[in-house]
C-alpha cells in the first residue's frame, strides 16, 4: 500500500533521550503529592513522560505531568533538531489536576511527522526550566492516498497481574511501538481500579509472578488521590512511558476504571468499600481520567463538553466514533423488557451516533465499542453487562437500541461500519448477517475483539444469535484469570490502503505474531 513513511529508528534519538529523562526521574517516592516548588529545589520534572490524545490531520493534544507547580510550554518542529520551531503556550500545572495538564495544538500541517517537546518552567520565575521532554507524532493525511494504520486493544493492570520487573515490564508496548501505527485506540479498562495489586502471586505451576506495587494499588480505589495513583501506575512502566512519546491516543473507558460492572446509580454491596454510592466514586474516577488522558471533550479545566463519546476524524478514509456504554446506561438486569428506551447508550447518544453517522462521508466507519453486541458478557447469576442476554430470539432490553441503530444505518444506506471492542479478554472475529439472525433489518458487518494488554486471560463465552454472529476465530484460555507469564497478551491492527480502499484486519498475540487475518472490499454490503 501507499503509506507514509515510518519514523527510521536513527530519527528517534531525541524521542529516546527524553524516555532516559523520564526513567531518571522516577526515582522520586511513587505516588508522593507534588510539594511546592521552594520545599523541592531545583527544577520542574517531567518524570512521568509525555503523550499525545485525538491527533487529527491538523490538531492534537500534549500531555504532561510536574512534579510540583509549573507552567506547561510545547515546542514542535518538523525536524527533530528544531531549528526552526513554533511555541505553544500551555496550562499553569497544579495541585487542582494533580499537577498534570494538556496543550492543545491547531493547524498543524496534515501527513506529516511532528517533533515536539514540552519544557516545564517555575511559575515565580521563567528563566528556571527543567529537563524538555520529547515526542513525537503523524498528523492524518488528508490524501487518501496515503492510506491510514492503526492498533487497538485493552485491559490494562487487571486481574491482579501488573507491571512485572522479572518480565521487563509491559513488553507488548514495545511491540506495539515497534509497528509504528498512526496511532492507538484503547478501548477501556485502563486501569483497574478495583483490582489489588500484591507484591507476588504464585501461579499455578509454582512460579512466582512479582508485582511493583504502590500505595494506591494495595486496596480498591475511592477516593480522588487514589483514583490519580491507579492512572500513574501504568506510567511506572518504561516501555508505555516510550510508546506514549511516539504512539498518539484515542482514549475510550469501561467500568474497571470505577469498578467492575458498575452502572449509574448503582449502591453497591462490596465490604471492601466505605464509599457505597457508585456515583461519587465514577465522579471522583471521571475526573481523575480527565486529569491522565488527553481528550479534548473531556477537559479537568472545563473548556470540553464533559463527555467522552466523540467522533475523531482521520482524513477522507476514516473516522473514529469513540462509545461510551457506561455513562448513560441503564442497571444490569435479565435483559427482557419489550421496551427499552436508555439501553446501553442512552436517548442523546444514540441519537448523536446516527446523526455523525450518517454525517460522514470517509470511506470506512470505526465503531470503537467498549463492550461487544453479541458476546454474551453475564453479571452474576440473572443479569447481564453487555447488549446480548443469552435469548437468541427478537431483540429485547438493550438489544432493542442497538437493533435500532443497525436498522438506521441500512436504511440511511451507511456504508463501511466496523465495530472494534476489547473486554472479553480474549480476540475473536464475529461476522453478522440477517440470514441467520432472529432480528433481520439489518446490512451484514463485523466484529473484531482484541485484548488484553496487561491482564487475566478468560475462556470464550457464547453467543446470542438475535443478530446473527458467526465466530469465524476465536483465541482463548482454557481456565479464567490466565496470568500474561502463561499466556500471550492480544492486541488488533487495521490497515487501509490508500489505493484500493480495502481495509485489513490483523489480530495479534504478542511475540509478532498474526492469529487472524481479514481483508474487506470499501462500500460493499454483505461481505
Amino acid at each position: 500500500m501507499s503509506h507514509r513513511t515510518h519514523v527510521p529508528s536513527h530519527d528517534r534519538r531525541t524521542l529516546l533521550r527524553g524516555s532516559l529523562a523520564a526513567s531518571a526521574a522516577l526515582a522520586l517516592p511513587v505516588g508522593a503529592a507534588a510539594a511546592p516548588a521552594q520545599a523541592l529545589g531545583g527544577r520542574p520534572r517531567a518524570g512521568w513522560g509525555v503523550q499525545t490524545g485525538d491527533v487529527t490531520a491538523s490538531s492534537g493534544l500534549v500531555w504532561v505531568r510536574s512534579d510540583r507547580p509549573a507552567r506547561m510550554t510545547v515546542e514542535t518542529s518538523a525536524t527533530e533538531s528544531f531549528r526552526r520551531s513554533r511555541s505553544w503556550p500551555g496550562p499553569l500545572l497544579g495541585p487542582g489536576t494533580d499537577f498534570t495538564g494538556t496543550t492543545a495544538l491547531r493547524g498543524l500541517p496534515a501527513g506529516e511527522q511532528v517533533h515536539y517537546r514540552v519544557v516545564l518552567s517555575d511559575p515565580d520565575d521563567p528563566r528556571r526550566t527543567g529537563e524538555p521532554v520529547y515526542g513525537t507524532f503523524r498528523t492524518a493525511s488528508a490524501r487518501r492516498r496515503d492510506g491510514a494504520r492503526f492498533l487497538w486493544s485493552g485491559d490494562i493492570a487487571g486481574q491482579g497481574w501488573g507491571i512485572n520487573p522479572d518480565l521487563g515490564g509491559y513488553r507488548v508496548y514495545e511491540e506495539m511501538r515497534r509497528l509504528d501505527p498512526d496511532f492507538f485506540l484503547c478501548s477501556g479498562d485502563n486501569i483497574y481500579a478495583d483490582g489489588v495489586i500484591n507484591p507476588s502471586v504464585t501461579l499455578p505451576d509454582g512460579r512466582v509472578w512479582r508485582n511493583i506495587t504502590t500505595p494506591e494499588k494495595s486496596r480498591v480505589a475511592q477516593t480522588l488521590a487514589e483514583f490519580r495513583g491507579n492512572f500513574r501506575y501504568n506510567l511506572l512502566d518504561t516501555h508505555l512511558r516510550r510508546f506514549n512519546a511516539q504512539v498518539p491516543s484515542v482514549v475510550q473507558w469501561d467500568d474497571h476504571e470505577v469498578r467492575n460492572n458498575w452502572y449509574p446509580g448503582q449502591i453497591l454491596d462490596d465490604v471492601r468499600y466505605t464509599e457505597k454510592n457508585v456515583d461519587v466514586l465514577a465522579a471522583r474516577s471521571t475526573r481523575a481520567f480527565s486529569e491522565y488522558f488527553p481528550i479534548p471533550t473531556l477537559s479537568p479545566r472545563g473548556r470540553g463538553n464533559g463527555r467522552i463519546h466523540r467522533v475523531v476524524r482521520q482524513g477522507p478514509l476514516l473516522d473514529v466514533f469513540v462509545l461510551d456504554m457506561r455513562t448513560f446506561r441503564n442497571a444490569n438486569s435479565p435483559g427482557r423488557q419489550p421496551a427499552d428506551a436508555t439501553g446501553i447508550l442512552g436517548a442523546e447518544q444514540l441519537a448523536w451516533l446516527k446523526r455523525e453517522l450518517a454525517r460522514s462521508r470517509a470511506v470506512w466507519k470505526v465503531i470503537a465499542s467498549d463492550m461487544p453486541l453479541g458476546i454474551v458478557v453475564p453479571d452474576g447469576a440473572t443479569d447481564f453487562e453487555a447488549v446480548a442476554q443469552g435469548d437468541p430470539g427478537a431483540p429485547l432490553g438493550r438489544e432493542l437500541q442497538i437493533a435500532e441503530l443497525l436498522r438506521f444505518i441500512k436504511h440511511a444506506r451507511i456504508t463501511g461500519t466496523l465495530w472494534l471492542t476489547a473486554d472479553v479478554h480474549y480476540t475473536s472475529a464475529q461476522h453478522y448477517h440477517p440470514s441467520r439472525a432472529a432480528f433481520k433489518d439489518f446490512a451484514p458487518f463485523w466484529e473484531f475483539v482484541s485484548g488484553p494488554l496487561a491482564a487475566g486471560g478468560f475462556p470464550a463465552t457464547g453467543l446470542d444469535a438475535t443478530f446473527g454472529p458467526d465466530q469465524v476465530f476465536v483465541k482463548a484460555p482454557a481456565r479464567a484469570n490466565v496470568s500474561p507469564m502463561e499466556s500471550p497478551q492480544y492486541f488488533g491492527e487495521v490497515e487501509i490502503d490508500g489505493g484500493s480502499g480495502e481495509l485489513t484486519v490483523r489480530l495479534r498475540a504478542e511475540g509478532d505474531t498474526v492469529l487472524f487475518s481479514k481483508t474487506l472490499q470499501p462500500g460493499r454490503v454483505g461481505q
